[in-house]
């Protein structure tokens, strides 16, 4: 049965989104990394998007004339989100964000962190949206391993 679950979301997520203008995101796991913060031991999940140079700059641009990310109000024009997909193929959760990513080259350095000890999603995907042209643009599922 949970193969069975795995394989239609995978079906579901190789589709593009509907009206989606944006380059699609190609993300990829890159490597796991320990560290402490906050008194608590984590594991980093770094990702990168293999094809980040058919990003256009002008996404990554400072606008502040779009509403802030928390008390940024030079949050970039498009943010990346990070979820883990639905068990369905719904709707997935949002794990992780970037407001500010700078440029196309900073999507090689996407991360999520879980706590030590606690069990990563299996699969993960990003959603990019321009703010300013409200256009989207999902990637397709990253196996974590």
């Amino acid at each position: 049965m949970r193969v069975f679950l795995i394989l239609a979301a995978l079906l579901l997520w190789m589709s593009p989104a509907a009206a989606e203008d944006l380059p699609r995101p190609l993300l990829q796991f890159q490597k796991i990394e320990q560290y402490a913060a906050g008194g608590k031991d984590w594991v980093r999940y770094r990702l990168e998007v293999a094809n980040r140079a058919l990003y256009d700059h002008a996404l990554f641009a400072a606008a502040p004339n779009l509403p802030p990310c928390g008390s940024n109000t030079n949050a970039a024009r498009t943010w990346v989100d990070i979820f883990r997909p639905g068990v369905d193929g719904s709707q997935g959760q949002r794990i992780y964000g970037f407001c500010a990513l700078g440029n196309p080259d900073a999507l090689g350095q996407l991360w999520f962190a879980v706590e030590a000890g606690q069990e990563p999603p299996r699969w993960v995907y990003i959603e990019m949206t321009d703010r300013l042209t409200n256009r989207k643009a999902r990637s397709n599922l990253a196996l974590i391993p």
